[in-house]
């Protein structure tokens, strides 16, 4: 029934997945079922068909094992697949049917790199055959990838950009194969349109890992010179394969250009991925071309762009270490820091333990710690707060020590700043950044100063000391909260404000409940 196509669909979807359990009269009969569904007069039931094509081809190769499609009693299943692949991935289907070329790429990699695994029990000769026919398939097939690079669509090469890390990851076992599908994925990152090159970009990382081993760019030998960019070199000459590159160090070159990029978010995207490149290329190619490009990124024009580099460079410090990033990278932070967006501020704070974590702490010169300290005058409350919970994982990373020394002197001059805001955000900080610290320290160096607040003619910044002995009464033992602690609750017990009263009962009386349950 011409109108009723949705029962059509639906035996698009049921052939490939009931293959397996079919007999072999049923297997051929139903695959002429499908043939007839690829070449449907409506354009749904071919974009149905051509998204289960790829996934009935590596059915089919599941199976029956490689050997069927060099059997002549069987050579249909492979024809008949290849040539419905081609047509429904034509210039003259729909943009929906032709969406799917990509991932159907995907499956028929997938399904000859089976093949070949099948293909180690065969004698010699089996062995052989088959991997001249597998060769045979993939200079058929590798076309038809290309021709979606140059697809009039942006959506089909949007597509083709996305997914092309699983292209390269399902072929990078066949032979030639790389030597092909590089030279287009470096044409999508120079696509017209933007969104293309930012799918592509973000792939990036993924190319570069398959390790595979490419022809440089230009060079004369290699298949990117060819018309279509998929000829496949079958010459294993000794001296062409000295001249081979791994994909990470071709993409590598192509960084510095996408780093000029008019889009903001191919340069966003960039920023993420990138470094990612930097244990594959080893400490000397990641200074000598890494590097130049992800300093460019730092001083980008986009806030975006810099906080992507800056939240991505563990991989690169760990292969050429700090040195050559810290000239480069404080600016970066710095500018950062004075952002009118208050998101892009409560990010970089996010942020600073985890550089403090890859870079130590001779990252911290004197104007990043003022600008951690500083981050408590925020006018924007969640900025404030997540700058006292960072004072307290610095002190955790960097140690009790190093806290005392080049923290918590600038926290404490912030406690007699004129804004009450101020002095109460120091409160919280400090209250937390003792919880981070050695009971000893926290006793000596915080305690005494958080007890010296409760004399502020500020009700807001009293109540929050009696918070604050809250969070750190519990670190300190018996004698200390009974000694210190204790007499400074039960005066602020009696505070003319209610709200000091409340809040000095109700931490007195968790206190007096958490001490009980230790005994």
């Amino acid at each position: 029934n011409k109108e009723w196509f949705t029962a059509r669909i639906s035996a698009c979807t049921l052939i490939a997945q009931a293959f397996p359990k079919m007999g072999p009269e049923l297997r051929r009969t139903h695959l002429e079922y499908f043939a007839k569904l690829c070449k449907d007069d409506v354009p749904m039931v071919r974009r149905i068909a051509s998204k289960n094509l790829g996934t009935l081809f590596y059915t089919v190769v599941d199976t029956l094992g490689a050997a069927v499609f060099f059997d002549k009693s069987n050579a249909n299943y492979s024809l008949t697949l290849l040539d419905l692949y081609e047509l429904l991935a034509g210039g003259d289907q729909p943009d929906s049917v032709r969406l799917h070329t990509t991932e159907n790429c995907v499956c028929f990699g997938r399904a000859m790199a089976l093949m070949l695994e099948q293909s180690s029990s065969s004698t010699s000769l089996e062995k052989e055959e088959i991997m001249s026919r597998i060769d045979a398939l993939v200079k058929r097939i590798l076309p038809l990838i290309a021709a979606t690079i140059d697809d009039r669509s942006w959506r089909v090469r949007w597509t083709a950009a996305s997914k092309f890390a699983d292209v390269v990851h399902a072929f990078k076992t066949l032979h030639g194969a790389m030597d092909a599908l590089v030279p287009n994925y470096e044409k999508l990152l120079q696509d017209p349109e933007a969104e293309v090159r930012t799918a592509a970009t973000y792939n990036l990382s993924e190319v570069a890992k398959t390790k595979a081993m490419v022809y440089p760019a230009g060079w004369s030998g290699a298949g990117s010179d060819s018309d279509n960019g998929m000829d496949i070199d079958d010459d294993d000459d000794e001296n062409k394969n000295t001249r081979r590159i791994p994909v990470a160090q071709r993409l590598v070159t192509r960084l510095v250009g996408l780093t000029e990029d008019d889009s903001v978010n191919v340069r966003a995207a960039l920023a993420m991925v990138a470094t990612e490149l930097a244990p594959l290329l080893g400490k000397d190619a990641s200074v000598s071309n890494l590097l130049p490009p992800m300093l460019l990124l730092l001083r980008d024009s986009s806030s975006e762009v810099r906080l992507n580099i800056i939240s991505s460079l563990s991989l690169l410090n760990d292969v050429i270490g700090t040195d050559l990033l810290h000239q480069s990278l404080l600016p970066a932070i710095l500018d950062l820091a004075d952002d009118g967006k208050w998101r892009i501020r409560l990010a970089v704070i996010e942020r600073i333990p985890l550089l403090a974590k890859q870079l130590g702490s001779d990252f911290f010169d004197d104007r990043l710690l003022g600008l951690c300290v500083g981050w408590l005058g925020d006018d924007i409350s969640s900025i404030r707060e997540a700058a006292a919970k960072n004072l307290q994982e610095l002190t955790a990373l960097l140690g009790t020590e190093w806290s005392v020394q080049n923290l918590f002197p600038r926290v404490r001059q912030v406690m007699e700043h004129p804004s009450y805001l101020r002095r109460m955000n120091a409160v919280q900080a400090t209250a937390l950044m003792a919880t981070a610290m050695d009971v000893n320290s926290a006793q000596v160096e915080v305690l005494p100063i958080l007890l010296e607040m409760h004399y502020d003619p500020v009700p807001n910044v009293r109540f929050n000391v009696a918070k604050g002995l809250g969070i750190v009464g519990t670190v300190f033992d018996r004698s200390v909260y009974q000694g210190q602690i204790v007499p400074i609750l039960t005066l602020m017990e009696n505070d003319p404000d209610r709200d000091v009263r409340y809040f000095a009962s109700k931490t007195k009386e968790l206190l007096s409940v958490a001490f009980e349950k230790s005994t």
